[in-house]
């Protein structure tokens, strides 16, 4: 996803201000895209200039509000139903697992007990915002609230998984034992 996508996502939803959108952003997408708001003002002015969206009303001290041109939301659906997402096959966690026999079984274990600590929390972290989601059912809290539910069954699976991997290291850990 690119944080182009996300912005012409959210304006297509309406007119906002660079600080509107990082509002929203900051409340929904971050957890999916986190985007500074440096790169929220770059990327609009880059939106702008290739005319995919356009100023439409301009306030006190700079503030600008945007909307989505035409050009812009037929770029948006596009990107949804032409372009396939990216599969990035790098993970620094997984990767770590695949080398965690290099310690010993004990700090093996901290490591997946971490993992699905932190899974846990954010678990939690996404139960909470789903508490606190409006419950407006606008396309975008709907398919909000989809993206949200994968979230929350994804750090679910982790939790699990890292609690299940734990296991199988005392497994191990105890066949292997010399008596």
């Amino acid at each position: 996803m690119s944080l182009r996508h996300a912005l012409l996502g959210l304006l297509a939803a309406g007119p906002a201000s660079g600080y509107d959108l990082l509002k929203i952003f900051n409340v929904s997408l971050a957890n999916v895209w986190p985007a500074t708001q440096s790169q929220v003002y770059a990327e609009l002015g880059r939106l702008a200039d290739a005319g995919l969206v356009e100023v439409v009303a301009e306030g006190p001290r700079g503030r600008k509000e945007y909307a989505i041109a035409d050009t812009g939301r037929a770029e948006l659906r596009r990107w949804l139903t032409e372009v396939a997402p990216t599969r990035t096959g790098r993970s620094d966690t997984l990767l770590r697992v695949f080398f965690l026999g290099q310690v010993e079984p004990g700090q093996a274990r901290a490591y997946l007990r971490r993992l699905a600590e932190t899974a846990a929390g954010a678990e939690r972290d996404l139960a909470a915002l789903s508490d606190a989601v409006s419950a407006e059912e606008d396309d975008l809290a709907f398919y909000g609230r989809l993206a949200l539910e994968w979230g929350l069954r994804f750090n679910a699976m982790q939790r699990e998984w890292a609690d299940w991997a734990e296991r199988r290291i005392e497994e191990h850990e105890a066949a292997t034992r010399r008596p």
